[in-house]
């Protein structure tokens, strides 16, 4: 029989790799998002998940075999994005109906598990390197730990079963995203050819120098749809990341010979893309509008913020993938490869010129 999947955020660089993995493997699929956009055999589902009864009316017909939740809202403070974010799963959760059957829900959130929330990043007693999933929680408020108590509760009082996937910085297509560190990089690539200043690492030498991992958005869609079919891997938390190791010296060369700039020397300073994109606005709407681009909002492609958190972290960030490998998960993807690809299709989507 044809199984039912949910996946909420269905919109996002996650939700929309995972629905199309889900499609493509024979899977009755809806995609949640405040606002869906058409995706093939995908069927939307509108719902603002801080609304609870807004989000059970529009539930109240799927009993999905698994629910995969790949969503959260960025708010001002760890203490909002704690309200917020866990109210979301929460309201998700409460207002699916009751499993009439098996139902697995997997969860996404990260390595700030590890690293903890942007207020602390990378700040205070950190777990050792590589990130390994016994290392705990650490001593901070977080707003992952808040979904995933949400999860922990419902699977206790509705009997589903569930899996934390936890990725390194995710590399893949959407528009509007607030953590789009591969898209980032394009526009800013883009934005040094035009004006033919050099291609600028914009973060620290721990991140220059030091060994590093990354998540595709793909390989992530396999491992969630592996673990909820995997009983073994039911009720577990799971690292996630392409199965390679790079240094930023080396992939800063390759992103810089792809889009046909010069990589500037790395001197040791910090120089955020925050600062160095602040005023690019207009330029971007002009080359979009030159270039026939379908967007032309700097603001909906790029997430500078998100990538001067990654690049300008002051350790060494590398995550161990051995519980997914003992039990049977042996997907790979180079990184160099899930950037090439990933430009491509923005320039397929006229996303970049």
């Amino acid at each position: 029989m044809t199984k039912t999947a949910l996946v909420v955020g269905a919109s996002g660089i996650v939700g929309s790799a995972t629905a199309k993995l889900l499609v493509e493997q024979g899977w009755d699929v809806h995609g949640l998002a405040r606002r869906p956009r058409e995706q093939n055999g995908v069927r939307p589902v509108a719902a603002d998940l801080q609304d609870a009864t807004a989000t059970a009316e529009a539930l109240r017909v799927l009993n999905p075999d698994a629910v995969f939740i790949t969503t959260w809202l960025r708010q001002d403070s760890e203490a909002e994005n704690i309200r917020v974010n866990g109210a979301m799963v929460r309201n998700l959760l409460d207002g699916l109906p009751k499993p009439k059957g098996p139902r697995h829900v997997a969860l996404v959130t990260g390595l700030k598990h590890y690293l903890g929330p942007f207020e602390a990043y990378g700040k205070g007693t950190l777990p050792q390197t590589p990130f390994r999933e016994e290392q705990g929680r650490l001593d901070v408020e977080n707003f992952y730990y808040a979904q995933e108590d949400e999860v922990f509760a419902a699977a206790a009082r509705d009997g589903f079963t569930w899996s934390v996937h936890r990725p390194h910085t995710v590399i893949g297509l959407a528009v509007g995203n607030a953590m789009n560190m591969g898209t980032t990089l394009a526009v800013y690539a883009t934005l040094c050819r035009e004006t033919g200043r050099p291609f600028t690492f914009p973060g620290s030498a721990a991140q220059w120098s030091g060994l590093t991992d990354m998540t595709d958005a793909e390989q992530l869609a396999r491992h969630l749809l592996w673990a909820t079919e995997t009983e073994a891997a039911h009720d577990e938390a799971f690292n996630v990341v392409n199965g390679d190791v790079f240094r930023w010296q080396w992939m800063w060369g390759r992103i810089a010979e792809w889009f046909g700039v010069t990589p500037a020397p790395f001197d040791g300073t910090v120089r955020p893309l925050e600062q160095q994109m602040a005023d690019e606005a207009a330029l971007w709407r002009r080359i979009a509008e030159r270039e026939g681009l379908v967007e032309t909002d700097l603001n909906r492609l790029a997430s500078p913020w998100h990538t001067d958190a990654d690049l300008g972290r002051p350790i060494e960030v590398v995550t161990d993938m051995s519980k997914s490998r003992r039990l049977g998960f042996i997907d790979y993807r180079p990184t160099d490869d899930a950037f090439y690809a990933l430009f491509e299709q923005l320039r397929q989507d006229r996303l970049i010129p």
